[in-house]
C-alpha cells in the first residue's frame, strides 16, 4: 500500500466513530459538521471494505472488524501525536555526557561546586572537559564540542550562540617578595620584568600585548604557557610576573605564596560566556546546564576573596 495515497486526516474521525460509536457525537468531538462526519464515515468504510459502524435498534455498534481497529487507532494517533510534542524535561532522568571546552581557570574554579548539584539534580549527566586546540570554532559549529567557555571579546564561528556568565578581573600577580610586589605599578613597568604568557589557542595572540602596543609598551615574555596553573607556579619561584585571571590567582595566593595586584589599566573587568552552536540551541538539557553554570559561577566569583 502506497501511504502517500492515503488520507490520514480521516484518522481523527475514525478515533472518535470507534470510541463514541455515534455519529453526531464524534462530529462534536473533532469539530465536523455531522454531513461532514457522514462523509468521513462513508469514506472509511470505502477505505476498509467495511461497515465499521452498524445499526442496532437506535443504537450504533461496531463490526468485528472495526472492534479489532479501535486500539490500533488509539495507540497511532497516539503516536503522531507524540511526534509534534516536546517531551518533558526532567533532569533527573537525563542520561548525558556533555563535552565542555574549557581551560583550567573554569575547570579549577567551577568543576568541584558544578558537579556537587549535578550528582544532586541530574546524577546521570557527565561531563567531559576538553581543551580548545586550532579547530574550536569547527567543533562548536558542527556541534561536536557542545559548549565553550568563552569571553565577550570572543569572535563566534557562524551561528554560534553566547550567554553571559560571570565576571571577573584581571590581576597582576607575583611572588610576595618580588622587588616590584610592593609599590603601585605603572604600564611603563610592563616593559621592565620578564613575564609569563599564556595562549590557549596557541596562536600568540594576545589582547593585553595589543593593549600596551598601543602605548609603546613592549614586554619581554621569555614563557609562554596553556596553562594558568602553570604560570602561576612560575612566577611563584622565580621573579616573571603574569597577568591572569584575579578569582583564580587568589585561588592560589596563599599556598604559592603569591602577591596579587590591580594591574596598571582602566579596564580590568573579564566578562565571561558560554558559546554553543545553533544546531544545539533546542537541546534543553544544554540550556538547563548553561543556567547551572553561571549560578555556580557567580556563587564562586562572588566568594572569592579581595
Amino acid at each position: 500500500m502506497n501511504i502517500s495515497g492515503l488520507d490520514l486526516n480521516l484518522l481523527p474521525p475514525l478515533d472518535a466513530l470507534l470510541r463514541q460509536r455515534n455519529v453526531t457525537h464524534a462530529a462534536e468531538e473533532v469539530g465536523l459538521s455531522q454531513p461532514a462526519m457522514s462523509r468521513a464515515l462513508a469514506r472509511l468504510r470505502e477505505i476498509f471494505d467495511d461497515e465499521i459502524l452498524v445499526r442496532v435498534g437506535r443504537n450504533f455498534v461496531l463490526t468485528p472488524r472495526a472492534a479489532g481497529l479501535a486500539p490500533r487507532v488509539a495507540a497511532a494517533l497516539g503516536e503522531i501525536r507524540a511526534l509534534y510534542k516536546a517531551p518533558a524535561f526532567d533532569p533527573l532522568a537525563e542520561r548525558r555526557v556533555v563535552r565542555i571546552a574549557a581551560i583550567d581557570v573554569q575547570t579549577v574554579l567551577f568543576c568541584g561546586p558544578l558537579m556537587a548539584r549535578l550528582r544532586r539534580e541530574a546524577p546521570g549527566v557527565a561531563l567531559r572537559f576538553e581543551g580548545y586546540g586550532a579547530d574550536i570554532l569547527a567543533r562548536i559549529e558542527s556541534g561536536a564540542t557542545d559548549l565553550a567557555f568563552a569571553l565577550t571579546t570572543t569572535p563566534l564561528p557562524p551561528g554560534a550562540r553566547s550567554e553571559f556568565v560571570a565576571s571577573d578581573r584581571l590581576a597582576l600577580v607575583m611572588r610576595r617578595d618580588h622587588p616590584a610586589a610592593n609599590r603601585k605599578w605603572r604600564i611603563a613597568d610592563y616593559g621592565r620584568y620578564e613575564h609569563v604568557g599564556v595562549t590557549v589557542l596557541g596562536d600568540g595572540l594576545s589582547e593585553l600585548d595589543a593593549r600596551l602596543a598601543a602605548v609603546g609598551v613592549t614586554r619581554s615574555i621569555p614563557l609562554v604557557t596553556p596553562h594558568f596553573t602553570a604560570a602561576l607556579a612560575a612566577v611563584a619561584t622565580s621573579d616573571l610576573v603574569t597577568t591572569i585571571s584575579r578569582a583564580f590567582a587568589r585561588r592560589f595566593a596563599d599556598s604559592f605564596g603569591l602577591a596579587v595586584l590591580d594591574p596598571p589599566f582602566p579596564d580590568t573587568q573579564l566578562h565571561g560566556t558560554i558559546v554553543w552552536s545553533a544546531v544545539k540551541n533546542g537541546d534543553k538539557l544544554l540550556t538547563w546546564l548553561r543556567g547551572r553554570i553561571g549560578e555556580v559561577a557567580r556563587e564562586v566569583l562572588a566568594a572569592e576573596p579581595g
